[in-house]
């Protein structure tokens, strides 16, 4: 430590003697002795003490010089330290970006610095505020997708990350979770086996969010392209979720696993809604009512009693619709296989945004 605060000692012995005080370079030679400190691995309390322990040396001791070498010390030290963070957080928003995307360039070598363990399983968690239209992130059924940068977080979302991360941290350790903001929305990865990690980060993401937030969890994969499978599954659950109208805050990919399958074949579920559905579209008032009439059926597991109060009409109006859409469909959900279509047929309109947009 002295060898770095020898111009320090120069300057008060100086100024000892001669009553002048430090001039700009002298200032800056002890900004960059306090830099080249905090690059060492010094404490500031150890820059500190060793400087005023110089200082005892000095007589008579200069204190107007002494504190302001002192200050300079502590600022390049402090500037180190804040280049230092700056380049590390940059680091970590280009690792987690190739992650995600799942380019290899050095990934195992990167990760291990961020103490990620590649080989072992995780889970991507996806936190989008409220607000906000669509994931941004990728399509559903895996459908392509460079993110939007319109919407999302802005302007605090590093802060609110950062925030977030620091309380996983202080409770998992570093080496298990890793959050980050991609595509205006905030993701954490960890391991597959730290479930309750989603428990947590879905409590600091409901503080830190407005009402109206949603968080997709994506399932548990193995390796690198496990990582970004899982990523793209919690996005992808919560546009299913905006799609098909769910009221839960948290979706998990694991529930919504028929979806997707689904809308691998949409010709097919495209000719179901058209030859079930349509007949609604001539009805007065259109097609929408029925169509929310039949999900708080299924919803509420057939008791018409219950999709009415979900419906906040009378009980008789929805027996009033569901026999309109057996005459004008031919279908009815009091039949097991007629209500297995049209529950199929409905979820597939709202995956297709139909009737809002015609079918081909």
């Amino acid at each position: 430590m002295d060898e770095l605060l020898g111009g320090h000692l120069r300057v008060l012995r100086e100024a000892a003697a001669t009553g002048r005080p430090p001039g700009r370079a002298e200032l800056d030679d002890c900004r960059a002795a306090g830099a080249l400190a905090a690059e060492r691995g010094a404490s500031v309390r150890a820059l500190v003490e060793a400087a005023l322990a110089l200082a005892e040396s000095v007589t008579p001791t200069p204190f107007p010089a002494l504190r302001r070498t002192v200050s300079a010390l502590m600022e390049g030290y402090e500037n180190a330290q804040r280049s230092a963070l700056r380049l590390e957080e940059a680091a970590r928003r280009e690792f987690v970006d190739d992650l995600l995307q799942g380019r290899a360039d050095r990934l195992a070598e990167r990760a291990e610095h961020f103490g990620l363990r590649l080989a072992e399983t995780y889970v991507v968690a996806v936190a989008r505020p409220a607000g906000v239209t669509g994931t941004g992130a990728v399509g559903v059924a895996g459908e392509g997708g460079k993110g939007g940068e319109g919407g999302g977080l802005a302007g605090e979302a590093e802060g609110t990350a950062r925030r977030i991360e620091d309380a996983l941290v202080a409770r998992f350790g570093s080496h298990n979770v890793l959050v980050a903001v991609r595509d205006g929305m905030l993701v954490c990865v960890a391991p597959g086996s730290l479930t309750v990690a989603n428990g947590e980060f879905t409590h600091h993401v409901r503080q830190a969010f407005a009402p109206g937030w949603r968080v997709g969890l994506g399932r548990a994969h193995r390796g690198p392209g496990g990582v970004v499978t899982s990523y793209r599954e919690g996005a992808n659950a919560i546009e299913l979720g905006d799609r098909l109208g769910l009221r839960a805050p948290v979706l998990r990919a694991a529930d919504l696993l028929v979806f997707p399958v689904l809308l691998r074949d949409r010709a097919a579920i495209e000719d179901l809604v058209t030859s079930v559905l349509s007949p609604l579209v001539e009805a007065r008032g259109g097609p929408e009512p029925l169509l929310a009439t039949l999900e708080a059926v299924f919803a509420s597991q057939g008791n018409q009693t219950a999709a009415a109060r979900r419906l906040g009409v009378s009980t008789r109006a929805v027996t009033y619709r569901l026999e309109r859409i057996r005459r004008l469909t031919g279908f009815s959900p009091d039949d097991s296989t007629q209500r297995f279509t049209l529950e199929t047929a409905v979820l597939g309109a709202r995956l297709l945004d139909w009737p809002a947009h015609p079918l081909r």
